[in-house]
């Protein structure tokens, strides 16, 4: 049983990744929303290259500062993990590109039953009765704020089916792995970032032209705009690395879940500093009801037999008799501080 000193720890690295998460992800939209929107640099998919080239290069720093412990990681785990990161983040462009507005906000909110699936059938995780209702809340309530025109053809809902199930399993798979092989999230970078990096690179300029009809190495770079991607790289190591954390700390549903506050956090933000433009009664009442559902997954899924509860194998369970508590974390020996 963990001790009243250990569990408060706990809390407070808990809720410093989830805050390093929010301030980095909302951080980046907005960089992201000035380079594309401003400075016309429209080409998402070797963006990303360039955050993942980035992350890489300062892992790689790292490691040979002697700050980053070797650790392994089958190279078949790396490619399954690198095809469904790489399948979600065109995915999820493509969507967007082919589908409404409404329908690819739905497609994002249909993440949430899709990664409880997943836990469920792969990991046989159990939810109390409170902790199913409490998602179903987020769900209604984002989706009220949120969904607005709804529009579907065939392709765009084949293409939402692939980006869906593509970030579910990705997210899922970095639980997974750093369970499995007790990786701190430094070390899961070091190994899938490179590789996920030189794809991108690879397919991204033809993905971006076949989304967009330009290409990227005819962009006109001014200094603004590789300031703003010099930016929007910096914050990225931080974004990737704060959703390692969080997804390892927690499990995928959890991160989907509380996800959604940075949503409600945009909306409001955009409302604060961008003028009142579509702030209504509905968009008000889906945040209120949102913010709900969200405090009451945290209560529910905190007490005994509502937080996802996991059956773990013999081997598993000798780990754990070695690191003496169930919520070890792998990122509190990822680091060598020798």
């Amino acid at each position: 049983m963990s001790s009243p000193g250990k569990s408060d720890h706990k809390a407070t690295l808990d809720a410093a990744s989830w805050m390093f998460n929010v301030v980095t992800s909302v951080g980046i939209i907005i960089v992201n929303k000035a380079l594309m929107a401003t400075y016309g640099f429209s080409f998402a998919t070797t963006l990303t290259g360039l955050h993942f080239a980035t992350t890489s290069l300062l892992t790689f720093i790292l490691k040979q500062l002697g700050y980053i412990q070797d650790s392994h990681l089958p190279f078949l785990d790396i490619l399954k993990f690198v095809i469904f990161a790489n399948f979600s983040i065109v995915g999820m462009n493509v969507s967007l590109m082919w589908n409404s507005v409404g329908f690819y906000q739905i497609a994002k909110l249909s993440m949430i039953p899709v990664s409880c699936f997943l836990e469920v059938v792969l990991d046989k995780v159990q939810y109390s009765r409170d902790t199913k209702l409490s998602i179903l809340l987020v769900l209604l309530g984002v989706g009220v704020c949120t969904v607005t025109d709804v529009s579907v053809n065939m392709k765009g809902f084949v293409a939402a089916v692939v980006a869906v199930w593509s970030t579910s399993l990705q997210q899922y798979y970095v639980h997974h792995l750093q369970r499995k092989y007790s990786l701190g999230s430094f070390n899961l970078l070091g190994h899938t970032a490179p590789v996920q990096a030189a794809s991108l690179l690879l397919l991204g300029p033809f993905s971006d032209y076949w989304l967009t009809g330009k290409r990227v190495d005819a962009y006109g770079f001014t200094f603004m705009s590789l300031a703003f991607l010099i930016l929007s790289c910096t914050i990225a190591v931080g974004t990737n690395l704060s959703q390692f954390i969080c997804i390892g700390r927690f499990t995928a549903v959890t991160f989907q879940v509380l996800g959604h506050m940075k949503t409600i956090l945009v909306l409001t933000l955009g409302f604060i500093f961008f003028g009142k433009e579509g702030l209504n009664l509905q968009v008000v009442i889906g945040m209120a009801i949102a913010i709900l559902g969200m405090i009451w997954y945290g209560n529910a899924s905190s007490k005994p037999g509502g937080k996802e509860r996991r059956s773990f194998s013999s081997t598993s369970s000798k780990a754990l008799k070695h690191t003496g508590s169930e919520s070890s974390d792998p990122d509190e020996k990822g680091l060598d501080n020798t």
